[in-house]
């Protein structure tokens, strides 16, 4: 199959779907914004663009009509239903798929009345909509009115590269923490506020735990200084990693140094993190927002807490500190999770699948 995708190159989801494609035999090509030319992909062809967001996402539209003339793929996949959504939209391309990542409808369409009406244009254009879980597709269709079906893709885990490695943890420590963006969306700093209180709990009711415990912070964004502050301030700077960006490949090292994953979200599409986290046999403890109910059974493979409700988080992490066989019950629960419902492989089978469908309708679905 040739198939042309329409993405930023720098993000690690259009990076592993593309590569996947590839891996699986088919012709693919990559249509992305320039300057970001670092991020080479084996086996994918990639074409640039010469006009830089915001406005690139219309002035671009000729080169990427001219682009997808030449090529003459099979289909086209656009990732992101604003941004790529409008040059896709207007490359007038044929069948074209559309993937809503999340913030693209959770997010997005509240800035401005004029960005909510391209949005709308956007997801009305396309043959078929995809979207990573349940809880995306009901937000586009509450962005939008009168969509048609939206297939489910969820954006699955490789799932030996996220295993457990007990050689990655410190049996003297541990560790409570995160590899998530220091964004106010993911509320990390509830989690700061959480675990300070509770090493506090255990340093008065059961010193030895309580000087076994630390806090593991990993992630990019803006807000990392204001978080690393708040561990300053609340006294746990000394037990406590925050940490910035490390490659994707990498992420399964951190993850296996900890012993609870907590991700107190206050808004979340779906929950990928979490999902490698428990591939690496790691019990979470997570908000009742947005995706992240569809990748946690709670009580099984971790813990679901209202949002915003510290109280409950404290009792949650609590809970799997003072429990090791639960901790290690609900890991294993996580990982044969995983392994069973969001498997990288069966994700892209999904994706190949909906590919097919695409080209059996050659227009509007």
């Amino acid at each position: 199959m040739k198939i042309a995708y329409l993405a930023n190159v720098g993000s690690v989801h259009t990076q592993r779907w593309a590569s996947a494609m590839a891996q699986r035999g088919h012709e693919v090509h990559l249509i992305t914004r320039r300057g970001i030319s670092q991020f080479m992909l084996p086996g994918v062809r990639m074409y640039f663009l010469p006009f830089l967001p915001p406005y690139g996402y219309w002035l671009n539209a000729p080169w990427v009509r001219r682009i997808l003339h030449r090529l003459r793929p099979q289909l086209l996949h656009v990732h992101y239903a604003a941004g790529y959504g409008v040059l896709g939209r207007l490359s007038g391309f044929h069948p074209r798929i559309l993937s809503i990542w999340g913030s693209d409808v959770f997010v997005a369409p509240y800035q401005s009345g004029f960005q909510r009406r391209v949005i709308q244009k956007n997801l009305r254009s396309y043959d078929v909509l995809c979207a990573t879980g349940n809880a995306i597709a009901r937000q586009a269709r509450s962005v939008c009115d009168g969509l048609g079906d939206i297939r489910i893709t969820p954006f699955g885990v490789d799932t030996e590269k996220f295993r457990p490695d007990p050689t990655k943890k410190d049996a003297s420590k541990i560790t409570i923490g995160t590899v998530k963006k220091y964004h106010p969306f993911y509320g990390i700093d509830l989690l700061v506020g959480a675990f300070a209180r509770v090493r506090q709990r255990f340093l008065v009711s059961e010193p030895e735990i309580g000087r076994r415990l630390r806090l593991l912070l990993v992630g990019s964004g803006d807000h990392k200084a204001e978080i690393e502050a708040l561990v300053k301030s609340l006294g746990i700077a000394d037990v406590s990693e925050v940490l910035g960006p490390v490659p994707h490949h990498e992420v399964p090292d951190y993850l296996n140094r900890l012993d609870v994953y907590a991700c107190p979200s206050r808004s979340e599409s779906f929950g990928v993190a979490v999902l490698e986290a428990s591939a690496c046999g790691v019990p979470v403890v997570v908000t009742n927002v947005g995706g992240l109910p569809e990748v946690v059974e709670d009580g099984k493979t971790g813990f679901i807490v209202p949002p915003e409700n510290l109280d409950a988080l404290v009792e949650a992490i609590e809970v799997l500190v003072r429990r090791p066989d639960l901790r290690s019950r609900m890991g294993q629960a996580g990982r044969e999770m995983v392994v069973e419902r969001y498997s990288w492989d069966e994700s892209v089978r999904i994706m190949e699948n909906v590919y097919a469908e695409a080209l059996a309708l050659g227009g509007k679905a």
